[in-house]
């Protein structure tokens, strides 16, 4: 502040009629607008001071090394799984012994302007103003030496205060320092990821080489990785991100006039040869999923610092057991073109994650093994059939509704009709539901979905957990054969909301979560039963798909009886199975009341797998082992039927009631199961007079009047109008 000085200092102001300060006299002096611009100044100071200025840091603080405490992550039974070290791995390199294409990247990429203003980048400053003031949050536009501020000095709180004291320091650090000492500061201590902090560090831990010996195309990737290392980071669970990184990164440079358009694709085009992780780690894709889950509510200075203590739903004997499953059987499976396969066991009752094998081997880099494929988005095949039955059920459809399944094209607005077939190649006449989804025949499942209806389809599979299907315009009927993605984890969410009779419970990999003091800043408490989740589907709806999908008999027609998808003497464990028309994808899916599982195997670059040619190949020996494990320990149990499902007697052609016996026309029957107010009513008629072609000695078609005769038949018709006669004589069933 300015000296006050007494009046004895300034004989002008001797005369007795000045008894007021000096000041005081300016200010009335002042035009009004002046007067108002210097009230709103000291408003602004006072503000200032105890807003910003209060409690001011130091820029002293700089370089400073501080002490963070690692975070460990446990399995369930207290099993250490990884440390994410607080200590952090740094070594000081000088700004001329760092490659000048790593500081060239990192100065495209975060801060092209760096050596041209100030400090602060006044269009950045005002695109953080205007989502602070507008959208209610405060952004990034930080400059190099913002960042260098916040990372040195400042917490990483997101608050207007802490954005004002960064801007002030930043203008500070800009007059203490050269750009160069200040690009030097910020390449020495920003986190990379992990324990890495700087750029020797990180070019050790991912490259392990030293920093002054690396190329373009690796100094382009390090450098795209501070603005969110767990993401970006090669070990993650989603390393193309930090590929799609390093390419913002070049494209950067390449604008900025640092290396030439043939330079760009050249480093982009190299393959880089990450170090493998030298740190002990259990689960090591299950590990990063979480640590994921934990940066995105925590932040990433709380998860790598904060010295947390992570209890996970992860059994680590079901992980190895499941891990050795995946990978003995993708071994076998190299002759078929497939190099990778993965796995996830749930409860569904929890939705805790008790396994969870993103690849058949995490460390084979090679065949990009770090990829999480439980997370990634893949075409699911027919296993996606019983979202399509469920609607149908919801819908007052039943277990024995017929369909005919007979050559049939549906018409597709701007294109080809579409003519789905069988994967055996044949029609099969009438089947219905139950035999339908047992055996996974093709076209009786379009016709339930051209019944339900593609957007209640969507909704349905919404609602139990699937969050990939946004783009109805594009899946037509295919949908229910696999024509739109899903995440494994969604799948098993899905399922599991028939394994908890109708209630969806959401995946809970994380169970609780403590400070170093011992706060507790989270706890999943497992609902003591299912009905406490979210009810998506009717009791007695779930109860007819589980028993459907157990149904060994129902499913003789395309896998046998004695299948990999059997488990033990016919144990009562419900199963799907799905292979994509172009064998880029083979899936087993399957639960009790206690687990679900869900296997893939295939390749991660999409290329087509040979000679898994069936649901019971690829997928479903690993299943079959898994599931076999885990029913020794808990032995599953029937599905509880609700009060309100019914069985009886019907007929196993039409699904009518059966005449009395006795009667000559009396239907071959089964039995079966309904909800109340679905069950058929009506006595299957028996034969009944219609015209017959006599050149096919099948149906004549509509509006046929020559060469026609009528006849006596047993005719079933579907929901969809179409007609078959079980008694025409045909030599064999028509080939597509």
């Amino acid at each position: 502040m300015q000296k006050v000085h007494d009046q004895s200092d300034h004989p002008v102001t001797h005369q007795k009629h000045h008894s007021k300060p000096l000041i005081f006299k300016k200010v009335r002096k002042l035009p009004l607008k002046r007067l108002v611009f210097f009230i709103l100044f000291i408003i602004f100071a006072v503000f200032a001071y105890f807003f910003v200025i209060k409690d001011f840091p130091t820029t002293a603080k700089i370089g400073k090394q501080d002490f963070p405490q690692s975070t460990k992550l446990y399995d369930r039974n207290g099993k250490l799984l990884y440390t994410i070290y607080a200590l952090k791995n740094q070594t000081f390199t000088p700004v001329d012994k760092i490659p000048q294409h790593l500081r060239q990247a990192t100065i495209a990429i975060e801060d092209k302007d760096f050596y041209k203003h100030g400090g602060i980048d006044p269009r950045g400053l005002s695109r953080a103003f205007y989502y602070t003031l507008f959208k209610g949050e405060v952004q990034g536009g930080s400059t190099i030496t913002q960042q260098l501020v916040k990372n040195s000095i400042l917490t990483s709180e997101r608050t207007l205060t802490r954005k004002a004291r960064e801007l002030v320091l930043a203008f500070v650090v800009e007059g203490l320092y050269s750009k160069d000492r200040i690009l030097e500061m910020y390449l020495n201590y920003i986190p990379y990821g992990g324990t890495a902090w700087g750029v020797e560090a990180a070019s050790q831990v991912y490259f392990g080489k030293s920093v002054r010996d690396l190329n373009l195309a690796e100094s382009s990737f390090l450098a795209g990785m501070p603005e969110a290392p767990s993401i970006y980071s090669p070990f993650g669970s989603k390393p193309e991100l930090g590929k799609r990184r390093q390419r913002a990164v070049l494209k950067a440079m390449k604008r900025d006039g640092y290396i030439t358009e043939k330079e760009e694709l050249e480093a982009y085009n190299q393959k880089l040869e990450f170090s493998k992780i030298a740190d002990k780690i259990q689960a090591p894709h299950f590990v990063f999923y979480v640590k994921d889950l934990l940066v995105k509510k925590y932040g990433q200075r709380e998860v790598e610092q904060g010295g947390l203590e992570v209890k996970t739903s992860l059994d680590l004997s079901l992980q190895d057991f499941a891990q050795v499953a995946v990978a003995s059987e993708v071994a076998k499976l190299s002759k078929s073109k497939v190099t990778n396969g993965a796995s996830l066991i749930t409860n569904p009752g929890t939705g805790e994650i008790l396994a969870m094998v993103g690849s058949h081997d995490y460390f084979d880099l090679e065949n990009d093994g770090n990829e999480n494929v439980t997370i990634r988005d893949r075409q699911p095949g027919s296993s996606i059939k019983p979202l399509n039955y469920a609607v149908g059920l919801a819908k007052g459809y039943t277990a024995a509704t017929p369909f005919v399944d007979t050559k049939i094209c549906f018409k597709n607005t701007g294109g080809p009709d579409y003519c789905p077939r069988n994967y055996d190649g044949k029609f099969h006449g009438v089947v219905q539901m139950r035999m339908s989804l047992g055996s996974s025949l093709n076209i009786p499942a379009v016709k339930m979905l051209k019944l339900n209806g593609i957007e209640d389809m969507i909704a349905s599979a919404s609602a139990m957990g699937i969050d990939t299907f946004d783009e109805p315009e594009r899946y037509g009927l295919s949908l229910t054969l696999g024509g739109g993605e899903v995440k494994m984890t969604d799948m098993a969410e899905a399922f599991g909301v028939f394994a908890n009779g109708g209630y969806r419970i959401d995946l809970h990999p994380i169970l609780k979560v403590t400070k170093e003091n011992g706060d507790v800043l989270e706890e999943y408490k497992a609902p003591k039963s299912p009905i406490f989740g979210k009810k998506v589907l009717s009791p007695g709806a779930s109860y007819i798909m589980s028993h459907m999908l157990l149904d060994n008999n129902a499913r003789s027609l395309a896998f046998g009886t004695n299948s990999p998808l059997r488990i033990g003497n016919n144990l009562p464990v419900s199963v799907k199975t799905g292979t994509t028309n172009d064998f880029r994808d083979n899936w087993t899916i399957g639960y009790t009341s206690d687990y679900v599982v869900a296997v893939w195997v295939g390749n991660n670059d999409n290329t087509p797998m040979q000679g898994v040619v069936s649901g019971v190949t690829g997928a479903a020996p690993i299943w079959h082992d898994i599931m076999t494990f885990l029913v020794k320990k808990t032995p599953p149990k029937w599905p509880t039927k609700p009060a309100n499902v019914i069985g009886m007697t019907i007929c196993s052609t039409s699904g009518l009631l059966p005449l009395p016996e006795g009667d000559a026309n009396r239907c071959p029957t089964r039995f079966e199961y309904f909800e109340k107010g679905t069950e058929p009513k009506t006595v299957e008629p028996g034969r009944q007079k219609v015209f017959i072609d006599k050149a096919t000695g099948d149906l004549a078609k509509a509006g046929q009047v020559d060469n026609i005769e009528e006849k006596d038949e047993i005719i079933v018709t579907d929901p969809t109008g179409d007609r078959y006669c079980l008694t025409c004589p045909r030599p064999e069933p028509p080939k597509p």
